[in-house]
């Protein structure tokens, strides 16, 4: 693909998005119109606008634009993060919780959620999934030096160890309103997004995020392998421990405000390849691109099918996501799954 080409398919995703965005905040069940979302996010910037009703205000300000706005940034992130687990751990069914990362941010959640201390729960959740992160690397160097596989076996194995110790807990513990609560989030939900939730994610995908972008080339070099990276002149395990780690933490931030959402970080990367090629400068910016335009039209559908009754994101990604993965499974001129 030429770069204007790519360019061409960038700024129309990135067009698509900032559409998606406004729409998606119109859509509910009070009736607000594109102008109205334009007047306020004006005047809350200080631009000289006609102000908006009140009520209208409250609503895209403090209820529809910064849910709209974190399930953009979580399917960015989500979509970098599965897009380097899948370079890094050279496995094209890896995802960002491959290393166990999902299942440890569970155990911190639901520890504060039966603890009544649901205020806390980002902080519990992030630090699960670092928990987590941890396990999984220490497990995978006994053996020596950290290989996928390793890192892939160990992550599946503290994945099965914190998903039972979760359950141990709701089934011990949760009584009442928790169940729901919990329920959701471990779904993936993004009804209780705030501004606090957009400045979390927003840090993570600006600050982990750039860094990954940055590191394009040394992903492009573990598609050879871990020889031909080292004759390149890149130091393997260095690399390797800074990409997992910057995964989880951004994995960790986005778990930490809307729960365990598969599929994103899993399907969008393949798909997205298609089109800009295996070259990570060109895949990681469009695929967060794309992995944001995706969760914003994946939660206005979970919020408005069913309305007055709200779905779990999760649920939604998981019903578009099986049948493209199946699809992906299917194409025989994929290289991906020879």
């Amino acid at each position: 693909m030429t770069r204007s080409k790519y360019l061409g398919w960038l700024v129309a995703a990135a067009a698509l998005l900032v559409l998606g965005c406004a729409v998606a905040v119109t859509i509910g069940p009070a009736a607000v119109s594109l102008a109205q979302v334009a007047g306020s996010i004006g005047a809350h910037l200080g631009l000289p606008v006609e102000p908006v009703p009140l009520l209208i205000d409250s609503i895209v300000w403090q209820l529809r634009l910064p849910r709209v706005l974190t399930a953009a940034l979580v399917g960015a992130g989500l979509a970098l993060s599965g897009a380097v687990m899948q370079s890094v751990t050279r496995n094209p069914l890896a995802d960002p919780y491959l290393l166990g990362l999902s299942s440890g941010a569970s155990v911190g959640a639901v520890c504060v959620v039966i603890l009544g201390i649901g205020f806390a729960l980002p902080a519990a959740a992030f630090a699960g999934a670092l928990l987590a992160l941890m396990a999984t690397l220490s497990i995978a160097k006994v053996g020596g030096t950290i290989t996928p596989v390793r890192a892939v076996l160990a992550g599946l194995a503290i994945a099965q160890l914190a998903g039972a110790l979760t359950s141990f807990i709701i089934f011990w513990a949760a009584k009442g309103d928790s169940y729901r609560e919990i329920l959701n989030w471990l779904l993936g939900s993004l009804a209780g997004a705030t501004w606090q939730s957009v400045m979390i994610a927003a840090t993570a995908v600006l600050v982990v995020g750039t860094g990954i972008v940055l590191s394009a080339t040394r992903l492009d070099a573990f598609a050879f392998g871990d020889t031909s990276a080292t004759s390149l002149g890149i130091n393997v395990n260095r690399t390797r421990w800074a990409l997992l780690g910057s995964v989880a933490l951004l994995t960790g931030a986005m778990v930490a405000v809307s729960g365990s959402i598969g599929f994103v970080g899993l399907i969008l990367p393949h798909l997205v390849r298609g089109i800009s090629g295996p070259g990570h400068r060109r895949l990681l910016p469009l695929v967060a691109v794309c992995g944001a335009l995706f969760l914003v039209i994946a939660d206005t559908l979970a919020r408005t099918v069913f309305d007055p009754r709200e779905l779990p994101v999760g649920i939604i990604t998981a019903f578009i996501g099986v049948p493209v993965f199946i699809l992906l499974i299917k194409r025989k001129k994929s290289k991906l799954w020879a």
